[in-house]
Formats: C-alpha cells, sequence, structure tokens
C-alpha cells in the first residue's frame, strides 16, 4: 500500500505564522501592497484590450457569457489553489501541491509546461511592446525595443524581489486606473449622462439590437469561450508570489476571496460597457479593436495612442510577471530535483538568479525565433503552450481532491479557505474543463485542434522525460515525503 504524502510546513514560520519557505533560501520581500496589487493586475492582461474585438465579432453580445463562464471556471480554480496554498504557501504553487498530491510525475510535468508557457509569453509580449515603441520612436528598430524592454526587467528581476514587486505595483496600478476610468466613464455614456456621445449609437438596445443577444446562435458561446479563456490566465501569480511575503497565509487567502469581483469589474464590467457603447457589428470594432473603437465613441481625442500606452503598460506588467513566475517555477522545480540544482540556488538578496537567467534566455530565444521564422517555429511554440492554461487548471482541480483529504487528517487549522460545495463543484470545474479540451479538438475555424494536438504532443514529451527519468530506480532525489521533511528539518 502506497503512503500519502504528508502536508508539509513549508512556508510556515517557527510558530506557523508565515513567512518564506524554510531552507528556500527566498526572502520575504514582498509587501502587502505589492501582493495587493499584484493579485488586482494578475487578472487584466494584454489579451483583453487586444483580443476581445476577435470574441465580440464571433459571438456579438453573447461573448459576456463566454467570458462569465470562463470566469466562473477561474473562480472556482482559484478557490481550490488558494485552499491549498494557504495551507502550505510555496514558490512553486500548484505545481508543488500536485507533487505532493498526484505524484513527482504531475509536479514535474505540469511545472515545466508552466514554465514553457511563460518564456513564449516572454517572446510574445516583448515583441507587442516592441511595436508599439517603434511607432513612437522610429529610430530605434523593433529587436532593438526588445532587446531594451527584455534587458531592463532582467535588470529589475535580478536586483531583489521588492524591486520586482514595486514595479509590478505601479504598472498594475495604471492599468487598474484606466480600466476603472473606462468603466466609470463608458457608464456614463451609456446611460446618456455623459454630453457629447450619440444617444442613437449608445445604449442597452446594443445588447439585443442588430441580430439579437446571440445574433450567430447559442453554440457562438463555446467560440467566445475558446477565444477568451486564455486571457484569463495570470490569475494564480498571486499564489506564487505569497511565498515570498511576510504574511503567506494572509496574502493568498486575501486574493483567493477577492477573485470574483476583480473578474466581474474588470472582465464582465469593460465587456460590458464596450457591448452597450457600440454594436457588436460595428466595422469600428473590427478594424480598430474594441477598446479604440469604444473610445473613440466618446469622443475621446488621440484615442488609438491612449490605448497603446495602456496596452503597453499592461505588455511590460506582463513581461514583468512573466519573467518572475517562470523563474520562481525553475527555481521550485530545482528544489524538488526536477531541475538543474544551481536553480535553486539563490544570491544574498534571496533572488535564484540562475532560474532568472535561464528563463530570460529561453526568451530573447523565441524573440530571435519570432523575427527570423514567424510563421514555423515560432508559431509552432505559441501553438504548443496555447492550452497550457486549461492543463494547469485541470491538475490544480485534481490535486484539490486528494490534498484536502490529506489536510483534514494532518492540520485541520490549516484549513482556513475552504472550496466551496467540495468535492461537487470540484468535479463540476474537471467536467467543464474537459469539455473545452474537447471542443477544441474540433474547432479548425480558430485553431483550436492544432493548438490543443501541439499542447498535447508537448505534455507528453515532457511526461514521457518524467517517467523515464523516475523508472530505473525512481528518482534519485527522495520521494514527496521525504523531500519535504529534508526541507521543514
Amino acid at each position: 500500500m502506497t503512503s500519502q504524502p504528508t502536508l508539509t510546513k513549508a512556508g510556515d514560520g517557527p510558530e506557523g505564522s508565515g513567512g518564506p519557505p524554510q531552507g528556500s533560501g527566498l526572502q520575504a520581500g514582498l509587501k502587502n501592497r505589492h501582493l495587493s496589487m499584484i493579485a488586482i493586475g494578475g487578472v487584466i492582461g494584454a489579451g483583453l484590450f487586444v483580443g476581445s474585438s476577435t470574441g465580440i465579432a464571433t459571438t456579438g453580445p453573447g461573448i459576456l457569457l463566454s467570458y462569465a463562464l470562463v470566469g466562473t471556471l477561474v473562480v472556482l480554480v482559484m478557490r481550490m489553489l488558494g485552499e491549498m496554498s494557504a495551507a502550505n504557501p510555496t514558490s512553486g504553487s500548484f505545481s508543488a501541491h500536485a507533487d505532493r498530491a498526484l505524484g513527482p510525475w504531475a509536479g514535474f510535468t505540469i511545472g515545466w509546461l508552466y514554465w514553457f508557457f511563460w518564456v513564449v509569453v516572454l517572446a510574445v509580449e516583448a515583441t507587442a511592446g516592441a511595436a508599439i515603441l517603434e511607432g513612437w520612436i522610429p529610430a530605434v528598430p523593433q529587436w532593438g525595443w526588445a532587446l531594451i524592454v527584455m534587458v531592463v526587467l532582467t535588470a529589475t528581476n535580478l536586483a531583489s524581489v521588492g524591486s520586482y514587486g514595486e514595479f509590478e505595483f505601479w504598472f498594475a496600478g495604471i492599468k487598474v486606473v484606466a480600466i476603472g476610468a473606462f468603466i466609470v466613464v463608458g457608464g456614463l455614456a451609456v446611460f446618456g449622462v455623459l454630453p457629447g456621445v450619440d444617444s442613437d449609437q449608445a445604449g442597452l438596445s446594443n445588447l439585443t439590437g442588430h441580430g439579437g443577444f446571440l445574433p450567430n446562435g447559442a453554440g457562438a458561446i463555446l467560440t467566445g469561450i475558446l477565444l477568451v479563456v486564455f486571457s484569463f490566465m495570470g490569475s494564480e501569480i498571486a499564489t506564487l508570489a505569497a511565498g515570498e511575503s511576510e504574511d503567506p497565509q494572509r496574502a493568498v487567502t486575501k486574493a483567493t476571496n477577492s477573485i470574483i469581483w476583480r473578474i466581474g469589474v474588470f472582465y464582465l464590467g469593460s465587456i460590458l460597457v464596450v457591448v452597450c457603447l457600440l454594436p457588436w457589428d460595428s466595422e469600428a470594432i473590427a478594424e480598430d479593436g474594441s477598446y479604440v473603437a469604444a473610445l473613440d465613441s466618446l469622443g475621446i481625442a488621440h484615442a488609438g495612442q491612449i490605448m497603446n500606452f495602456i496596452v503597453l503598460t499592461s505588455v511590460l506588467s506582463c513581461l514583468n510577471s512573466g519573467l518572475y513566475t517562470a523563474s520562481r517555477m525553475a527555481f521550485s522545480l530545482g528544489e524538488r530535483g526536477d531541475a538543474p540544482k544551481a536553480f535553486a540556488r539563490t544570491s544574498h538578496r534571496g533572488v535564484p538568479r540562475a532560474a532568472i537567467l535561464v528563463s530570460v534566455v529561453f526568451g530573447f530565444v523565441a524573440v530571435f525565433f519570432n523575427y527570423k521564422f514567424p510563421d514555423s517555429v515560432f508559431l509552432f511554440l505559441v501553438n504548443s503552450s496555447g492550452a497550457v492554461a486549461l492543463f494547469v487548471w485541470l491538475v490544480i482541480c485534481f490535486s484539490q481532491l486528494r490534498m484536502r483529504k490529506i489536510i483534514q487528517a494532518e492540520a485541520p487549522e490549516k484549513l482556513v479557505v475552504r472550496m466551496w460545495l467540495y468535492p461537487y463543484l470540484t468535479w463540476l470545474s474537471i467536467a467543464f474543463i474537459v469539455f473545452v479540451l474537447i471542443y477544441m479538438l474540433t474547432d479548425t475555424e480558430h485553431d483550436g485542434r492544432s493548438t490543443m494536438l501541439l499542447t498535447m504532443l508537448v505534455a507528453a514529451v515532457v511526461l514521457a522525460i518524467s517517467l523515464v527519468r523516475q523508472r530505473p530506480a525512481g528518482r534519485k532525489a527522495a520521494t514527496a515525503p521525504e523531500r519535504d521533511e529534508a526541507r521543514v528539518g
């Protein structure tokens, strides 16, 4: 009979009061205001500003249902993750939980897939940011701007975790203020309070006019889900960062409890304003993008440049957090023996330099592929990481099913965050994720099938490597319980 993995005290102070994981070398350099803004800004990605126009054009006003369904799933998954992370805060977050709950193969596979996802995101975001900066200052070539942005943010992450937190505090703050102002001003326009806005164009009537709420049929909601699901990736960053805060348990609990209003306001609220300000089939949405078109309709001068600034801020925020997240996942993998031990070494400031440098090097390589082979190698990288978010959420669900039993048996007082209606909502979340994965395999119009197949291929390769590493004599490192006891001891 195999023994269950034990619940560790890594991430607790001497009295179980908080602090960074013991023996990890990380330091509690993130302040509460950093964690709060990381949690809020983590759900606002550049994909919300850039990619929402395609979803609106495909689904119509019904895109609100697509965002609501995916948002509900993210709330449930974050609740599960919050339950596990509040009981055992760690820099590895869901990868470390999967290692303990499901086995080393799960922690290894999902950890490396997640790292792969973020180093590809580094290239995507660096290129997007460089394109905006080149438009403003064309004297510097696009590749030059990509290099400058990557170098600056790498230096920020190498300096200290506090410098990362400070940069992210201001980047996320700009995003939050901008989208908050957009919702308020747009809402006033929708209800006819703002002068100078065409009342015949803006209004709640746009939700049901122009072919109805679902002009392309109810099936378009599913297509909309595929188009918006990946813009929610990043909600989990707060649980990784919590391991380097002064009070990880409090940080995780706060981030988990606030996820509902964050998604409700920033995603559903802003998209609702967009589809009320303009008809869903407006040519402006297709040509200029949903938010730029909405700002134009309000008569705001230089709407395109304003939105470029907001998108650039989101890109820099995503780059900053992406490098941090990839490096901490690599650090956690190194700690558990799933990556070179050098990844787990930290500087005197508690920064895992090797993990950061390796992550940024792969990011630079991906940027190079984007410029030299955009339609072959880089397209493969993007598509093969496209469904990682769904795999991560699925692993979180299965991990929570087992970790709940472990926590209840060994340290029930640590269940300060509890998943609602356990285990029923967990199983419902699993069923929904599996349904979306299967539906992706049938989607040929929006590349869902190719994305799914390529991600499954990469996942199978990583899983095979994990199993090969364990087969000869088990892993060279100890089993999960033994590794945990070694870290605590």
